[in-house]
């Protein structure tokens, strides 16, 4: 069984329906809600298992390996990254890192995979983002600052262990179960905003040129889940994402075609206080698990509406 840490989660619930796919059983963990969505219910018993659980409580963590047979871990669950505290903040997500860290060396784990970002390539100015790129030491936010010592922490303890680790460099994701006001891009408020008739409140334009990496999150959770059950990796660090360069413009067109009535439109050009654009190189991800992107914007636009008309997110 594959342990998904934050299983509950947008990315971890889509990485747990792609692992089901690929004929594998999981255990979820969740703080708080434990109800999970449609699809992954009806599958035979002990297939999903659903599991409450504060990642920091050590001793809970540990129980876990006690009743289920444990094979690999994906460590998702982090901390709210609106926590205005930066302390408090690193001391939780280090918390659950380090108990996750732990039960994969008593458990005697296979690979153990943890979240990181594509943040932590803050202050490299080539295009694309390549895994091999040295990382800038800057601390403009507390995520990346965060992401970039996990990857650490988790290969110093892996090497130590000896179970494989795998930095997951997740681009910028959106789709079902997505926070709806994610500050780090406008999509799921667009895209809301046109489901529901209302102008999107947006804390800053979004403008027609601007763009970034934007993955899909069932094509995120199909990659992930190929890392976790893949014979042999050849690197410990993957960019996970679509691996091209979408255009917010591309994104209201499609928004538009799925959604009649929505007419959204952007300011023309680019955002001059913006920074350059760039997106992830996924060269490694698709040569070590034959992974490619099914859903363009054009495909997953739709589906998210679909999803939203449906759900609160």
């Amino acid at each position: 069984m594959i342990l998904i840490t934050g299983g509950l989660g947008s990315i971890g619930s889509h990485t747990a329906r792609a692992l089901l796919d690929l004929g594998e059983s999981v255990v979820l963990t969740a703080h708080r809600s434990t109800r999970p969505p449609e699809y992954l219910t009806g599958e035979p018993a002990g297939r999903v298992v659903v599991e409450p659980l504060d990642t920091m409580d050590e001793a809970a963590f540990l129980d876990l390996g006690t009743r289920y047979e444990i094979t690999g871990i994906v460590h998702l669950a982090a901390a709210r990254y609106d926590l205005p505290d930066p302390v408090e903040y690193l001391r939780a997500d280090t918390r659950g890192l380090l108990n996750a860290l732990k039960a994969a060396t008593e458990w005697g784990v296979r690979r153990f995979s943890v979240a990181s970002s594509i943040a932590v390539y803050m202050g490299v100015d080539e295009v694309p983002l390549r895994e091999e790129m040295p990382l800038p030491a800057v601390a403009a936010h507390q995520i990346p600052v965060f992401k970039k010592t996990a990857e650490l922490f988790a290969a110093l303890t892996g090497d130590s262990a000896g179970f494989e680790t795998v930095n997951l460099r997740i681009g910028t994701v959106y789709g079902p179960l997505g926070v709806p006001d994610n500050p780090f891009t406008p999509v799921p408020r667009l895209v809301s905003a046109a489901v529901r008739g209302e102008d999107p409140d947006l804390a800053a334009p979004a403008y027609a040129e601007d763009g970034t990496d934007l993955c899909y999150v069932k094509d995120c959770g199909r990659a992930i889940a190929r890392l976790m059950l893949a014979e042999r990796l050849n690197h410990t660090t993957y960019n996970v994402s679509s691996g091209r360069l979408v255009r917010y413009g591309e994104v209201a067109a499609a928004i538009n075609a799925a959604a009649p009535g929505a007419n959204l439109k952007l300011p023309e050009g680019r955002n001059p206080d913006r920074p350059p654009d760039t997106y992830l190189d996924i060269t490694r991800l698709q040569a070590d698990t034959g992974f490619e992107p099914e859903y363009d914007v054009e495909r997953a636009v739709p589906d998210y509406v679909d999803w939203l008309r449906k759900h609160d997110r």
